[in-house]
């Protein structure tokens, strides 16, 4: 088991690896100017500091000749932000602009959370 100062260490390692930066949006109920409801994006998180992972995924069936690829995407994130699934988050990293959509629930650490994201298409 780390120290307390093994993991600020560690978180800090960690953070200075961070090359991207996110903002987080929820679609949340709001109330309009003429007191009616709607819905609507809201920012709830900007500019916050991250990094962008991506792996392959390689599936095969037994006997299947063609395997099927996959990329896999999960942003690194400090581990006292609160993302909500469903979530859409914009990332910047290397020059590009991504829109992603938090598929689910984060691993959490106690130096990081990492967070499996698909392709942003539409609120749900």
């Amino acid at each position: 088991m780390l120290s307390k100062n093994q993991v600020v260490a560690v978180r800090k390692a960690i953070e200075a690896s961070y090359i991207g930066i996110c903002t987080v949006t929820e679609y949340r109920e709001k109330l309009r100017e003429n007191k009616s409801t709607g819905f609507g994006e809201e920012v709830v998180l900007l500019n916050q500091p991250c990094r962008l992972s991506f792996e392959r995924i390689v599936s095969a069936n037994p006997g299947q000749v063609v395997t099927e690829l996959a990329q896999g995407v999960k942003v690194l994130i400090a581990p006292d932000i609160n993302i909500k699934p469903g979530s859409k988050l914009t990332i910047t990293q290397n020059g590009a602009i991504t829109e992603y959509r938090n598929s689910g629930e984060a691993a959490m650490y106690a130096t990081h959370q990492e967070v499996m994201l698909d392709l942003f298409e539409r609120w749900a």
